[in-house]
């Protein structure tokens, strides 16, 4: 997998397993990889999978259960809060790079309404 040299890689992490979740292709209180699985699956140092999981845990989107392992969060309220969040940076990432390219909010409605229209 090739990351992102702008984003640290455990967040680049966090977001691919925060997005498994809400598409539910990992579903609530499914038990997540171990850290070594998780570090030999995206080629990266097993700290920085424990980092994943503890920041992740921190943020209630997983939990640990002492030598069972890290499971999914089993909230649907967090699951809805987590794909907001996404949702929100998504659109906020994409309002910054158009105005940069000059457009203004009217003329993004009216492209996003022309795309979604032909889709």
């Amino acid at each position: 997998m090739e990351f992102d040299n702008s984003t640290p890689i455990y967040i680049q992490i966090m977001t691919i397993l925060k997005k498994s979740i809400i598409t539910g292709e990992i579903l609530p209180g499914e038990k997540l990889p171990s850290t070594r699985e998780l570090a030999l699956k995206y080629n990266i140092n097993p700290n920085t999978s424990s980092r994943v999981y503890k920041e992740m845990e921190r943020e209630g989107v997983c939990f640990t259960k002492r030598g069972l392992g890290t499971f999914a969060t089993e909230s649907n309220d967090k699951i809805e809060e987590i794909r907001n969040e996404i949702a929100s940076k998504l659109i906020n990432d994409f309002i910054k790079g158009m105005s940069e390219l000059g457009y203004t909010n009217e003329m993004l409605i009216n492209i996003i309404n022309n795309e979604s229209e032909g889709k």
